[in-house]
Order: structure tokens, then C-alpha cells, then sequence
């Protein structure tokens, strides 16, 4: 009996992790300063919480700058047509999404354009704007 009651435990703290993770969009990203970024994709992260993906994009002074972007998490990155494969190191893109409000270089992803095939990337349950 203690040992399924462990398991039991266990089980439901496995479940709780993620949904503890999450956060809302206005916790930690600026629905007030958008921004699009044009670059090359230097790594890809497609794990729970949240897909991560690091680009590098030229600032207005001409200086490459690697940012830190958030996709929504793959479960649901996948019933929008994505797939593990669909963004690859060194292909070049075009984010539009808003920038986080305390770290520099961070932003969350809402649309992907894919060699001119636009992707939603945005976590529909974030309370974030809709692309």
C-alpha cells in the first residue's frame, strides 16, 4: 500500500512539473515592444516547457546580436504543422514576436516566417497578442 501510494505521488508530481513551469506572457515579455528579427538560426531546443530557439540577427548598428526566443511548447507547436525539423542551423528567418522586459536579446516568437511560409509559434494560452 505505501509503495503505490508513493508511485501515486510521484505520478502527480511528474504531471504537475510542467504546468508549474508555465507562465503567462505579460510575467516575463513586453506585449507593448514588438519587434521582427531577420537571421540565421544557430540552435534549436525542442523540449517541455517551451521551444527555444537561438538566431542570430544584425542590430541597426550593423552588430550581430544572438537572441533567446520562445515557442510554444512542441505538443502544441505540432498541431500547427511543426515539426522537430522544421528549423535547422544556418537557415535563415524572419521572427516577429515581442521582447522580454527584464533580459536583453530575449523575445517571445509568435510568427515564423519559413522561407516565405509564415508559422505560428505562439503559445495560444499565454494570454499573449495573436499573430
Amino acid at each position: 500500500m505505501k509503495t503505490a501510494a508513493s508511485a501515486l505521488t510521484i505520478g502527480v508530481l511528474a504531471l504537475a512539473g510542467p504546468a508549474l513551469a508555465h507562465h503567462p506572457f505579460n510575467s516575463e515579455f513586453d506585449a507593448q515592444a514588438p519587434l521582427t528579427l531577420s537571421g540565421t538560426v544557430t540552435k534549436v531546443d525542442w523540449e517541455n516547457p517551451h521551444v527555444r530557439l537561438q538566431m542570430d540577427a544584425k542590430d541597426p548598428n550593423g552588430q550581430t546580436r544572438n537572441w533567446t526566443l520562445e515557442l510554444a511548447n512542441p505538443t502544441m507547436l505540432q498541431r500547427k504543422g511543426w515539426t522537430k525539423d522544421s528549423l535547422k542551423q544556418g537557415e535563415m528567418i524572419t521572427v516577429k514576436g515581442y521582447r522580454a522586459k527584464s533580459e536583453p536579446f530575449t523575445a517571445s516568437a509568435r510568427m515564423i516566417d519559413l522561407q516565405g511560409k509564415q508559422m505560428s509559434a505562439a503559445d495560444d494560452d499565454d494570454g499573449g497578442p495573436k499573430q
